[in-house]
């Protein structure tokens, strides 16, 4: 049976297309700190839109689906 994930919504920041995928994940508090989050995404940990993502500074934009451990982050712009 698959684990239920807790559902996290992030908004963007009013006029910011994007933020960077450690930043996101500490904004999440589900990590708790950066070098914790550069840790788990280098070790592939963290999932981008279904595939691995292991860029730390990666752009992660409106729109977007990042999951970490029982995290399901949805990523959505300021207009919204």
């Amino acid at each position: 049976m698959a684990k239920k994930l807790n559902r996290i919504l992030f908004t963007l920041r009013e006029g910011e297309d994007f933020i960077p995928l450690i930043g996101l994940l500490k904004a999440t508090d589900v990590v708790e700190s950066g070098s914790e989050a550069q840790e788990v995404v280098t070790a592939g940990l963290v999932l981008r839109n279904g595939e691995v993502e292991t860029r730390k500074r990666a752009k992660i934009t409106a729109g977007e689906v990042i999951i970490f451990e029982n995290y399901e982050i949805l990523v959505e712009g300021w207009d919204a």
